[in-house]
């Protein structure tokens, strides 16, 4: 179905322009009547293919050519974090050939004779352009369709790195150019982290570095189908041509996917920011931005209009004042830079020799000031509505180009979903009236700027050195790791107290660890460790809720409490000058928890939606789920790693669950309190005894948690869980492992670290650095009280799940076997786990956790001073003995989420073992 439109566009014409001045002064000359403005007609009809591809013509005849104007609604504001740069990197692949025309995609084009011929990319869309005579048009749109439905065959990774070169030279080139380096910044700066339009076009080097030809082949999938593009015709044609001709080259090409559309995020600021940049630039330029409205709104309008008034051309107020009358300012100039989801209006001056920026910057603020205050005069707005719209009439007197009438129709349709909308924009132009501009100004400009000095670099100079390049210099002799004498005493009711005196600082950091954890929540609720640590700052007998928060806020106390897999703990830092009433309040919330029925109800809630999330997410489902597959039915660990629970055991804990949890396992026989900080034996003791001496172990045995070794799978299993449409497969293959009270715990930990314990392990070079299939995979082993559990996870793009598998295997299958570890392997990791030690007890906080990481593990002091010398003790001979033992590449529980309808045969090929689909019933 066709549309006929006329669009009326305000413009003046070159004779009324240029006409007879009245013998009055300019300021008081009388301006034109809007009935006046003579009216520029740009007919256009519009259809649209079957496949979604929108057409639309205009006809005009002096002229034996014809403009083509692909715009495809995708910019930088469709890309993502990680990947920024990909719109226009392929704005430059799409002019390197296609499947049937193998080769550059100027030459039939300029045999032909073709002008204006381009391609550019913005934040919003991507456009590709040339005008060509008649007879070349079935050329050319030949053209244009091959490179739409017909490209991806010919993106090879040859030229992928040959664009990839090129693009990045490009980038280079305009951060060279003086003030280049400005404009990625100011992006950065002005808008929030996360907003389409917070990174540049051109996109970092980091992230072009990292494109695959995986990406850029997802990324011309999702964005190039015909639905997401629009064809203007413009020139030596009329509509029956063009719907024969476009039809018989575009109907066969594809939709497209869904797309999800962005709303406008203006993201005004409240508040200036300011910063200063150093370049290589000629003289100091002073930026101010601010976040205005986006285009296709009214104010976007008024602000260009303001622009003008404010500071373009010699009769703005801006260039008057600093360039013409005070010289203070070689050059000045404004824009409202209008973009689908938000705008920006940008105010540039460049100082003279000798002249501060903070002078400059002063005038433009008392203009601005004065101009939202009394607004522009009548003849200012008529000046710059007759520049406005002689503008215009210029732009429209081409069929194409930049700017043309295929532009002007293009971009109404790309932007507005209307070819016509610029006439909506052009009449808001002829109706503004000073009122209009003047509120714009006060609603956007006056205040939230971002101002940007930048300044010329300092003439620095290098001097010649000594220094010899030819080799790394020794590091020398680390210093040895000291940690302070940790004393140990006991309370009256049988509490084992450790205290590392450290005065740097006056804080004191301490933590009360239980025995327990939700290991404990074996054979009744699962989750209840966790809920009831988390109910005692909900409100003592003595205190509330928020009453005990602000006692803790007013002493610049925190007081925190939490379980984890093994154990529980109330943890507290505090000033010393406040220690002793943050430790009467750490007694209140230990011996007098108020578990408040409806503080426990205010939790519920919260809690269970925190689980719904958790089966949401894949890496977390996951998580749910593994133990119990590992561990088997009734074990202390066969439930979600999180230790949250599940929705039923929640619905059904009771006050009284909490309640005899706390009395079970919250006692001073099952419990150590480690102390780092500025107090002495003496101080401490007799406050801990003040505080806790009522605090009494009750008659019944200590419980204890079952932690027998479980039955390790001899075979390999898979379990698949289902997220339709999702992007990525998480990948997790898990196998028991040893203790981490073993005495070879440390040779597990490097073995574990070399495989996929760091950046630089073999899993994550594998699997990201040298595949690009992952943003990261690593290996874990949980060194638990009780049997160890060791994990590969990977999260890899859906199409690559069976390669990764097949990849992880093999890293675990030639560790233990073909590729044993390395010298270089082992020095390195050596070498990071050693030098890194005397500075890793910097503070309380760490050390606190050092000290009650290895009292937990039944260890003193003097092993965890010893660490330095049992890792560098340790050979290649012991690496490969541990991984021959603890390595089981052929036993291994495989969970994967990820689109089963993308996935699930590939993974059956593998033939790892039995294969079993986890419903939703089976991952609650």
């Amino acid at each position: 179905m066709k549309m006929m439109k006329t669009i009326t566009a305000v413009a003046v014409a070159t004779a009324l322009l240029g006409g007879c001045q009245s013998t009055q002064s300019a300021n008081n000359q009388q301006a034109v009547s809007q009935s006046q403005f003579p009216e520029v007609k740009v007919n256009y009809e519009t259809f649209t293919l079957d496949n979604g591809l929108t057409v639309v013509v205009h006809e005009d005849r002096k002229a034996p050519i014809v403009a083509v104007n692909v715009w495809y609604a995708v910019g930088s504001k469709d890309e993502k974090a990680g990947q920024t740069g990909f719109a226009h990197l392929f704005e430059h692949l799409m002019f390197n050939g296609t499947e049937n025309y193998d080769d550059e995609y100027f030459g039939p084009f300029e045999r032909a004779g073709a002008t204006e011929m381009n391609g550019t990319t913005n934040n919003d869309r991507t456009n590709y352009f040339e005008n060509v005579p008649t007879p070349a048009l079935d050329m050319a749109l030949w053209m244009e369709s091959d490179r739409m439905g017909h490209l991806l065959g010919a993106v090879t990774q040859e030229k992928l790195d040959e664009q990839r070169g090129v693009v990045q030279n490009e980038k280079r080139q305009g951060e060279a150019q003086p003030y280049g380096k400005a404009w990625s910044y100011i992006a950065e700066q002005t808008f929030p982290e996360g907003h389409p339009y917070s990174w540049s076009v051109i996109g970092s080097m980091e992230d072009l570095n990292a494109a695959s030809l995986d990406d850029v082949h997802q990324w011309f999938e999702d964005y190039y189908g015909a639905a997401n593009a629009v064809l203007v015709l413009a020139g030596d044609i009329d509509v029956e041509t063009a719907k024969e001709k476009v039809t018989k080259y575009f109907a066969d090409i594809g939709p497209g996917k869904p797309l999800k559309k962005h709303e406008a995020w203006v993201a005004k600021r409240d508040e200036q920011k300011r910063a200063t940049m150093e370049d290589r630039v000629p003289a100091p330029r002073v930026y101010k931005v601010w976040n205005t409205a986006q285009m296709g709104t009214a104010d976007s309008e008024y602000l260009n209009l303001l622009a003008d008034i404010l500071a373009n051309g010699k009769n703005s107020r801006l260039y008057e004042r600093l360039v013409y009358n005070e010289q203070i300012a070689s050059s000045v100039g404004a824009f409202q830079y209008g973009r689908k989801l938000a705008g920006q209006f940008m105010i540039t001056a460049d100082a003279k020799p000798g002249v501060e920026l903070e002078q400059i910057e002063k005038i433009i603020d008392e203009e601005l000031a004065r101009l939202i205050q009394e607004g522009p005069t009548a003849a200012e707005l008529q000046r710059t509505k007759f520049s406005t719209t002689a503008d215009f009439v210029r732009r429209a007197e081409k069929v194409g180009g930049f700017g043309g009438k295929s532009d002007i129709l293009a971009s109404g349709a790309v932007y507005h979903n209307d070819p016509g909308f610029y006439e909506k924009e052009m009449e808001w132009t002829k109706q503004a009236s000073t009122n209009d501009l003047q509120n714009a100004a006060e609603q956007w400009l006056s205040h939230g700027d971002f101002v940007l000095n930048v300044v010329p670099q300092p003439n620095y100079t290098a001097q010649e050195t000594n220094a010899d390049r030819s080799q790394l210099p020794n590091v020398g002799d680390l210093p040895q790791l000291e940690l302070p004498e940790v004393e140990q005493f006991t309370l009256s009711n049988g509490l084992e107290v450790y205290l590392a005196q450290r005065s740097d600082t006056p804080t004191i950091e301490m933590s009360l660890v239980f025995d327990s954890g939700y290991a404990s929540d074996v054979g009744g609720k699962l989750g209840t460790a966790s809920y009831t640590m988390s109910m005692l700052k909900e409100g003592t007998e003595n205190l509330s809720a928020l009453e005990l928060n602000k006692r803790l806020e007013s002493l610049g106390t925190n007081l925190n409490a939490s379980a984890s897999l093994d154990s529980s703990r109330i943890s507290m830092d505090t000033l010393s000058v406040n220690f002793a009433e943050s430790l009467a309040l750490m007694n209140d919330v230990l011996q007098n928890p108020a578990f408040s029925e409806e503080e426990i109800e205010r939790k519920r809630s919260n809690w269970i939606e925190g689980i719904r999330k958790e089966e949401a997410r894949p890496q977390t489902q996951a998580l749910r789920v593994l133990p119990g597959l590992m561990f088997g039915e009734g074990h202390a660990y066969s439930q979600p790693l999180t230790g949250s629970g599940t929705v039923e055991s929640i619905k059904s804990l009771t006050r009284k669950d909490l309640v005899e949890h706390a009395q079970a396992w919250l006692r001073p026989d099952n419990a150590k309190l480690v102390i780092v900080g500025d107090t002495t034996v003496e101080q401490a003791q007799s406050l801990l005894e003040e505080q806790f001496s009522s605090w009494q172990a009750p008659a019944s045995d200590k419980p204890e948690k079952s932690l027998d070794a479980s039955m390790a799978s001899e075979t390999s299993r898979v379990f698949l869980i289902d997220k339709p449409g999702n992007p990525q497969s998480l990948i997790i293959a898990g196998q028991l492992a040893p203790s981490g009270q073993v005495d070879n715990a440390d040779t597990i930990d490097v073995m574990n670290t070399i495989l996929g314990g760091s950046f630089t392990s073999r899993l994550n070079m594998n699997l990201r650095e040298d595949k690009g299939w992952s943003y990261g995979a690593r290996s874990i082993w949980l060194d638990n009280e009780g049997p160890g559990l060791l994990m590969a996870l990977a999260p890899v793009q859906t199409d690559k799940t069976k390669e990764s598998v097949e990849e992880i295997i093999k890293e675990f299958t030639q560790y233990e076997d073909d590729k044993p570890a390395t010298e270089d392997e082992l020095a390195k990791v050596k070498a990071n786990k050693t030098a890194k030690l005397p500075g890793a007890y910097e503070t309380k906080g760490s050390l606190l956790s050092g000290l009650v990481s290895t009292f937990n593990k039944g260890k003193d002091v003097e092993y965890l001073e010893a660490y330095g010398q049992r890792i560098n003790a340790i050979t290649l001979d012991d690496i490969q003995e541990n991984a021959d033992k603890v390595l089981k590449p052929d036993a291994m529980t495989w969970v994967i989420v990820g689109d089963l309808a993308e996935i699930e045969d590939k993974i059956r090929e593998l033939n790892l073992g039995e294969v079993t689909i986890l419903s939703e019933e089976d991952i609650k």
